[in-house]
């Protein structure tokens, strides 16, 4: 299941920076599990495809949740990824989601304001509505653009970027992310996804300028199938 070099699947790439569709299950960047991580995988296969001698240098600009699927942005150069952090500071690179949701939200539209505190304890935030002691503000914008029987398919602007930040605002309204037992699913999904993906991300190119949009397929499953 997790990512080869074989079975990468790179959605855009030029001597700055690569684009790659993560798969739900693989982590971006080394951990305490010691599984191979996505930017090993891609320096891999960097090194492979331009014979690239002695180490390649990778940058990760940002992470995705392991469970996640979809678009991760990773630098080739370091003045990329010195500008293309500066750029995610500055929340100048757009990125939309998509999630399927459990049943159909109450609003078809909504903006999302909570006060997000984490505990390291279980690798969980939980949501407030006033601002708590250690609480960072998160903001999310979502929109209802299929709605199946027994599911939504909701598609979610992040303005911040908070740890779990779509899981566990959208669990808080009670639209529970297929599969996500941390955040209150009654079922996994069979391989361990969760139904969330980083779909569209479109920002300026950081030595190029030119504007860069990127569309992440969705991953094969009855469910994603169902939403296009």
């Amino acid at each position: 299941m997790h990512s080869t070099k074989d079975n990468l699947q790179v959605i855009y790439e030029d001597n700055h920076i690569i684009i790659v569709n993560k798969r739900a299950g693989d982590i971006v960047q080394g951990d305490k599990t010691g599984d191979i991580p996505l930017s090993d995988v891609v320096k891999a296969y960097i090194k492979d495809k331009y014979n690239k001698p002695g180490n390649v240098f990778l940058g990760t600009v940002h992470r995705l949740d392991r469970p996640t699927s979809g678009i991760v942005i990773f630098a080739r150069t370091s003045k990329a990824l010195e500008r293309l952090n500066k750029m995610l500071r500055d929340k100048t690179i757009q990125k939309t989601y998509w999630a399927v949701v459990k049943g159909h939200p109450k609003k078809e539209k909504n903006t999302l304001i909570n006060f997000l505190k984490k505990n390291p304890k279980n690798n969980k935030s939980f949501a407030h509505s006033k601002e708590i002691d250690g609480s960072k503000k998160a903001i999310l914008h979502y929109s209802v653009i299929k709605k199946l029987d027994n599911y939504s398919l909701l598609e979610i602007d992040l303005e911040t970027g908070r740890h779990h930040q779509i899981r566990v605002q959208l669990s808080n309204i009670g639209s529970i992310i297929k599969g996500d037992l941390k955040y209150g699913a009654k079922r996994s999904n069979k391989d361990g996804s969760i139904h969330l993906h980083a779909r569209k991300i479109q920002f300026t190119h950081p030595v190029s300028k030119e504007v860069i949009n990127v569309i992440a397929p969705i991953p094969k499953d009855p469910i994603w199938d169902a939403c296009l």
